[in-house]
């Protein structure tokens, strides 16, 4: 009786360790700038902040068309864009996206940073107009607050295995009380 109530505590107390490891795994940014529109073919400059001071910032641009679209100068050959830039004192850093001139639909630009783990993300959404450059201060939607899918991936295979293992043990010491019995 003891031990299956030690199992139970067993399981009870992974679960309340994994529950919140998983919730804290995203480590957001501080403010994003930048515009909610970029002509197809335009360019738009993008401020993130929040990240460590004199940190390396990876970002990667997403979305429909981005064969031709570029982060400074990085042009990119499949469908997103990768650059690595750092941050200043005060852990902010800009980045400027130019899009292809055949650019529709929406486009998520997220910056990673390399030593802090911050995540900072962006929607905005390529306009008709070509040619020419945008500014502005609008966010461009709802902040990301979630996991990014291989995360949540990560977290929900571990859980799985620390299920599994607690699930053997427990099978374990019900067949040794049988057998003992």
């Amino acid at each position: 009786m003891i031990k299956k109530v030690l199992a139970g505590l067993a399981i009870a107390a992974a679960a309340l360790f994994v529950a919140p490891a998983a919730a804290q795994a995203y480590i957001p940014t501080g403010d994003i700038t930048g515009p909610a529109t970029v002509g197809a073919g335009g360019s738009g400059t993008f401020s993130f902040n929040g990240y460590d001071p004199n940190e390396q910032v990876s970002f990667t641009l997403t979305g429909e068309n981005g064969a031709g679209a570029s982060l400074g100068s990085v042009v990119a050959a499949v469908s997103s864009a990768n650059i690595v830039k750092g941050t200043d004192g005060s852990g902010a850093v800009s980045v400027t996206v130019t899009l292809p001139s055949n650019a529709t639909g929406a486009y998520t630009l997220t910056g990673t940073g390399l030593s802090s783990g911050a995540i900072g993300s962006i929607v905005f959404s390529a306009g008709s107009s070509t040619g020419g450059s945008s500014s502005g201060g609008s966010t461009g939607g709802l902040p990301n607050t979630g996991a990014t899918i291989p995360t949540l991936g990560l977290w929900a295979g571990g859980g799985l295995l620390a299920l599994g293992a607690a699930f053997v043990i427990v099978l374990t010491i019900v067949r040794r009380q049988k057998a003992s019995h």
